[in-house]
């Protein structure tokens, strides 16, 4: 059973967000300061995108991941409000999820995946078994 929504279920946050490539306001999200071990997934989808062990404090107030932990994360140009950035998408869902910046921390690879929590759900380590990613442990280990 894994954990998805259709998107008529979206609330008007995570609509603009994920449809219309939106943002949340900074420090106002729901994941941008929790550290629970466990799997984050696309809201939409289900699809595993990052996890607990990738993601570090960077103090610009969204969610921020070293690395995904899927090919279902894509990453395209994006010149939107005059700025040049690569925007992250979920292909499976042809969501928008953030964008990605090489200034990460340099020990983990030096990026910096700059997510959307309205994209995401959350998924606790002890609850993923029973969620159908029980495959998704070994990256606890």
């Amino acid at each position: 059973m894994t954990m998805k929504k259709d998107i008529d279920e979206l609330s008007a946050a995570e609509f603009s967000v994920m449809k219309e490539n939106g943002t949340e306001p900074p420090f106002q999200n729901e994941y941008w300061d929790h550290y629970e071990d466990g799997l984050y997934v696309d809201k939409i989808s289900g699809k595993p995108l990052f996890t607990s062990r990738d993601k570090f404090a960077s103090d610009c107030g969204w969610p921020s991941f070293a690395k995904s932990v899927s090919e279902d994360v894509s990453e395209h140009f994006d010149d939107s409000f005059g700025m040049r950035r690569t925007e992250v998408r979920s292909e499976t869902s042809d969501s928008h999820l953030g964008h990605v910046f090489p200034d990460g921390p340099k020990e983990l690879g030096g990026l910096r995946y700059c997510i959307n929590s309205a994209a995401l759900t959350f998924i606790p380590k002890d609850q993923m078994e029973e969620k159908g990613y029980a495959e998704y442990l070994r990256l606890f280990d």
